[in-house]
């Protein structure tokens, strides 16, 4: 397979036991390639304006809010592009396939089974619903405590409401902003991936600019005009994103988690860190290690 076509296969934390899966988190920017995974995803947005939303074929410039339902196995990302906001929040919620299989057919979930099928290409909903169930979307994901069979409950109710949405519409081809050219997500999808792959190692410029057939030059404004940052930005932010994930899934030591995630600078590595997070490691692993939760 040509690489230039490569897409991640994402391993989520949704294990074979759980329902559903609910993260929330702060972003600076969006850095993860493009990618699948075989659970159902809806994915809520706020202050990601002017970042580029990529579903299979789709390619969107966001606006201040967004919610998209994608079904399982379909490549997405998402790219910084011209979004300026340090303040992005997010919540995504993952659920397998297999999940509404014995009443999928029942005349009560009609409308949720017509929502699924849409979402093979992606759907968006409206401005209206995004405003409607975003109390429904936080209450569940700001819930310390869950109680594991109200919420697979409020869940169902949140895509039923959203399977209501009239003005929901699929994504295709079509949902192109005018100066993206038909290769370029399959060039950062590349670049992207061959960074998130080799990021414990050293990774130079000119490596990434032979890869995808650029001058180290281009590359570089390739990178500026779709993602806003450069090089050396975007692979920090990887290594960042990988560092997060150890911080709060692991009990590695955070000179350990420097080391594993490419840095090789321990001083340089806190001070990346609190800039673009705004706290230290110790501080982000106490801070955020409840974040997220299984059901």
């Amino acid at each position: 397979m040509d690489r230039a076509m490569d897409v991640l296969k994402e391993l989520t934390p949704l294990s074979d036991e759980d329902c559903f899966l609910v993260m929330q988190r702060p972003k600076h920017g969006f850095n993860y390639p493009l990618h699948i995974h075989p659970e159902f995803e809806l994915n809520y947005l706020e202050n990601a304006s002017g970042a580029i939303r990529i579903v299979d074929d789709s390619i969107e410039e966001m606006d201040d809010l967004d919610l998209v339902l994608i079904a399982g196995n379909t490549k997405h990302a998402y790219s910084t592009h011209k979004c300026l906001c340090n303040n992005i929040f997010e919540i995504t919620i993952q659920f397998h396939h297999s999940l509404f299989d014995s009443l999928i057919n029942k005349r009560h979930f009609q409308t949720m089974k017509n929502m699924f099928a849409k979402a093979s290409q992606g759907l968006v909903f409206s401005k209206d619903m995004i405003i409607r169930i975003q109390p429904e979307l936080k209450n569940l994901s700001n819930d310390e405590k869950p109680d594991s069979f109200h919420n697979l409950l409020r869940l169902i109710e949140i895509l039923k409401i959203l399977s209501l949405d009239n003005k929901a519409r699929p994504l295709n081809a079509a949902n192109k902003i005018s100066n993206y050219k038909s290769n370029d997500s399959d060039r950062l999808g590349c670049l992207m991936l061959y960074l998130h792959e080799n990021y414990q190692q050293q990774i130079l410029l000119s490596d990434a600019a032979s890869l995808i057939n650029m001058s180290e030059a281009s590359l570089n404004r390739f990178l500026k005009k779709w993602t806003g940052k450069t090089f050396v930005d975007n692979l920090n932010d990887i290594r960042i994103a990988e560092a997060v994930c150890r911080l709060i899934d692991t009990s590695d030591s955070i000179s350990e988690i420097c080391y594993k995630c490419g840095f090789n600078n321990l001083s340089n590595f806190n001070r990346l860190f609190k800039n673009r997070k705004g706290n230290t490691p110790t501080e982000y692993r106490e801070k955020y290690a409840r974040t997220r939760f299984r059901i």
